[in-house]
């Protein structure tokens, strides 16, 4: 080899040795990298640095971003955590009051074993679709502290999705469990694992997906879960998961064991109503810049407005009427039609898309 490339072979390790004790991996992980690493230089005299030495930088890079000891602290104070739900979702009483058994569980623990994390339940949130399942996993994690991140199980087409694929593969890479934790920064943030009952239509492949979820969520493994593509023992124990479904159907008896079920019901007419004044209209008129000013609601008017064509049992199609009115009255605004719009009982469905109704 010529000097020129030897000092640049040098230089190469170098850089890979700087990542590594830029690294907070524990030491067993760090002695394994090292080892590689001194396989890396040995076999530069035969050829094919190039490939491994990118291999390895960009192995060292996830391991990198997984926050192997950075914790959150929980914010486990009850009256905090019922004004944040309180503070987004109106009515579903029943479901908030066992969120707080639950979270009045969690601190009972945290006092007892004198520490600031505790393992959280697995919950399951169990209802049709537009009734506010993923929003309230959101709202329970923005209470507690905790950072929040959403892996779409709907969308997942192989189990290397979801536990990574060999570093020995092409294309290798770690699965959406490692990089939700790389993208949170901590290792207890609240994942939601959303519609894990659409995992797969493929028979044979859902009970592949559910085997894994039972390794990542059953807490008596879930301590040393193991990606493929880092190969390293993860503990998952101190995640708090929250799992969504439409139905639980086809969940594998095995995996229901190990979660706590809660059951989310249909939205009546009336609280349909008071989400849409309370909740839905303002944030959208703010996000379209409209003002009180400019767009009125009579209250004969939410009748239609909630259920234009047929029933709903969320409020997607509640948020979709809200949306056409709002750029309707906007449009009208623009082109000096009106300086004011009032929505009532008489024009309200003339401001809404029939389109995208419920039939």
């Amino acid at each position: 080899m010529s000097p020129q490339f030897t000092q640049s072979i040098s230089d190469d390790i170098v850089f890979l040795q700087q990542k590594l004790r830029s690294s907070n991996c524990p030491d067993d992980l760090r002695d394994d990298i090292e080892r590689r690493i001194s396989r890396l230089i040995k076999t530069a005299q035969f050829g094919g640095f190039s490939n491994d030495f990118e291999n390895l930088s960009k192995y060292i890079d996830w391991v990198a971003k997984v926050p192997w000891d950075k914790y959150t602290v929980d914010n486990l104070s009850l009256p905090n955590v019922k004004k944040v739900l309180d503070d987004h979702h109106y009515g579903i009483e029943k479901v908030k009051e066992r969120i707080l058994e639950y979270v009045s569980v969690m601190r009972l623990k945290m006092d007892r074993e004198k520490t600031n994390i505790v393992n959280a339940p697995v919950m399951c949130f169990v209802g049709l679709q537009g009734i506010g399942k993923t929003s309230l996993a959101k709202a329970i994690g923005e209470a507690m502290g905790r950072k929040t991140v959403r892996i779409s199980m709907g969308g997942l087409g192989s189990t290397y999705e979801l536990r990574g694929k060999p570093k020995t593969e092409a294309d290798a890479e770690p699965g959406q469990i490692i990089k939700a934790l790389s993208s949170a920064g901590t290792m207890n943030p609240l994942i939601i694992l959303d519609e894990i009952d659409k995992v797969s239509g493929n028979i044979a492949l859902r009970k592949d997906f559910m085997a894994i979820l039972l390794e990542i969520l059953d807490p008596e493994q879930n301590y040393a879960f193991r990606d493929h593509y880092v190969d390293f023992p993860v503990d998952l124990s101190k995640v708090f998961f929250i799992c969504t479904a439409n139905n639980l159907g086809n969940i594998s008896a095995a995996l229901l064991d190990r979660l706590e079920v809660i059951r989310f019901y249909s939205y009546s007419d009336e609280e349909k109503e008071v989400i849409g004044k309370l909740y839905v209209l303002p944030e959208i008129m703010k996000e379209m810049g409209l003002t009180t000013d400019q767009l009125e609601f009579t209250d004969e008017a939410w009748a239609t407005i909630v259920r234009p064509l047929g029933f709903d049992a969320g409020i997607r199609q509640l948020k979709r009427n809200l949306y056409s009115i709002c750029r309707k009255v906007a449009k009208i605004i623009v082109l000096g039609r009106a300086k004011k719009v009032v929505i009532n009982d008489k024009n309200a469905k003339s401001f809404i898309d029939e389109n995208f109704a419920v039939m």
